[in-house]
């Protein structure tokens, strides 16, 4: 069983959250800690700390990868392997556009930095979309800019 995320994490995604709901329109939902179904069989669920999925979805069905447009995921200490590793290939794998990373890169004053990755049709495999420090301007998967600092105050 994984640990809790600490308060910071928990802060960080429902921040982005807030900002990614205001901003994507009524087309799309926003959710965190909610059940990410991969795959059947074997069972695979992940929960991402934030999707951006099809607002259409009714609430009792499964969330799927072919609903979803966005998943982030915020790096803690203890989830480094599967932030960068194992979580990407997954949802690469699955056919899940984008992916982002937040990772705080100081231990004693947050500063996050956001690395952005688009899936390659061609490969499969996730591709550097870019990374952002301090601010955040993106029109893919859509238009937003975010002051990274107001994640963490």
């Amino acid at each position: 069983m994984q640990a809790t995320p600490r308060r910071l994490h928990q802060l960080i995604a429902r921040r982005l959250a807030n900002i990614l709901e205001d901003t994507c329109g009524s087309a799309f939902a926003v959710a965190t800690d909610v059940d990410l179904r991969l795959r059947d069989v074997p069972l695979l669920n992940r929960r991402p700390d934030v999707v951006v999925y099809d607002s259409a979805l009714p609430d009792d069905e499964v969330l799927r990868p072919q609903h979803c447009h966005l998943v982030v995921e915020v790096m803690s200490p203890g989830s480094i392997t599967a932030d960068q590793t194992d979580k990407p290939a997954e949802y690469a794998s699955a056919g899940i556009e984008h992916f982002w990373r937040i990772e705080n890169e100081a231990d004693d004053a947050p500063k996050l930095a956001v690395f952005r990755y688009r899936l390659d049709p061609t490969t499969g495999v996730y591709a550097s979309a870019g990374m952002s420090a301090g601010m955040m301007t993106v029109t893919d998967p859509f238009a937003m800019t975010v002051d990274l600092g107001d994640l963490v105050v």
